[in-house]
C-alpha cells in the first residue's frame, strides 16, 4: 500500500466516524501505546495486539496495541535512563498543551504503564537501584525492583484524533524490542483484563484482524521503515497525522 492509499484509508475513516455536530470543541488528551516487537530465530518479525473488550464504549472488539491516557501521576514516575536524543528532538516537534519536560516523558511512562495493565507485561530494567518508589501506578514494578527505561523505545507515529468527536486523544505511538520485557504475569493478562485474546502474530496477519484504520495505518508504516531500518534507528522517520483546516494531512516528523 503505497502512503498516499495509506493516508486515504485513514481519511475515509475519519470522515464516516460519528460526528456530533452539537460537540463541543475538546482538545486532544495525551495518549500513548506501545509495540512491542519480537524477532525470531527465523529472522520473521512477531509483534503483541489485543482484542478490546466489547463492553469498553471506545472502538470495543477492534485489535489494538497496549496504550491508553496519559495520567497526570505519570509525570512523577522515576525511569533508569532517558529518551535517546534524537527521539527526544522528534518528541518535542509540535509539542500542542505539553509544557514541561516531566510531561514530555510521561508520555512513554503512561505507554509502559498501560502495557502492565493491559498485558501483564513490565518492560523497564530489573535489579535497579530505586530510591523510595518508582512512582504512583507502579506499586507491581516496586515489588520486582524493575524500573522503567526510556533509552531503548523508539517513537514511531503519532495520531491526533479529528474535530468533531466525542473523545479526542493526541496518540504518540511507541516501540520497543521484546528482550526488554523484564517480567512477565503468570495470568497471561493485565490485572486491568481490558484487553483480551493477546496474541504475538507477524505483522502481515496483524494486518488482517479487526483493526481501527489508524492502526493498519501504523501498521503498513511500521512494516514500512523495518524494511529499510530493520533495527528501528532512533532518528528513522515519524508518521504524524492530524486535522488541519483544509482537510487530512500526513507528514514525517
Amino acid at each position: 500500500m503505497s502512503t498516499q492509499d495509506l493516508t486515504n484509508e485513514v481519511k475515509v475513516e475519519r470522515t464516516e466516524e460519528n460526528n456530533d455536530p452539537k460537540a463541543q470543541p475538546l482538545r486532544p488528551k495525551d495518549a500513548s501505546t506501545l509495540l512491542i516487537l519480537d524477532r525470531k530465530e527465523d529472522g520473521s518479525l512477531h509483534l503483541l495486539m489485543g482484542k478490546r473488550h466489547m463492553a469498553h464504549k471506545f472502538m470495543p472488539g477492534k485489535f489494538v496495541f497496549p496504550g491508553g491516557r496519559v495520567d497526570s501521576d505519570d509525570s512523577r514516575v522515576q525511569y533508569a535512563s532517558d529518551y535517546h536524543p534524537d527521539v527526544l528532538t522528534k518528541l518535542n516537534y509540535d509539542k500542542k498543551q505539553i509544557k514541561t519536560e516531566s510531561r514530555l516523558r510521561a508520555l512513554a511512562i503512561a505507554a509502559v504503564r498501560e502495557t502492565y495493565e493491559e498485558a501483564g507485561l513490565f518492560i523497564g530494567r530489573k535489579s535497579v537501584a530505586i530510591e523510595g518508589t518508582v512512582g504512583p501506578g507502579f506499586e507491581a514494578f516496586d515489588e520486582l525492583g524493575i524500573m522503567p527505561d526510556l533509552e531503548p523505545l523508539r517513537f514511531v507515529a503519532r495520531a491526533i484524533t479529528p474535530p468533531g468527536r466525542t473523545r479526542r486523544f493526541d496518540a504518540r505511538f511507541f516501540a520497543v524490542w521484546a528482550d526488554q520485557i523484564a517480567h512477565t504475569l503468570e495470568t497471561g493478562i493485565g490485572p486491568t483484563e481490558e484487553l483480551e485474546e493477546l496474541q504475538w502474530l507477524p505483522i502481515a496477519q496483524c494486518k488482517e484482524l479487526d483493526l481501527p484504520r489508524i492502526t493498519l495505518a501504523v501498521l503498513t508504516d511500521l512494516e514500512n521503515r523495518l524494511a529499510n531500518d530493520p533495527d528501528l534507528s532512533p532518528d528513522g522517520p515519524v508518521p504524524y497525522y492530524y486535522w488541519k483546516q483544509d482537510g487530512f494531512a500526513r507528514e514525517e516528523i
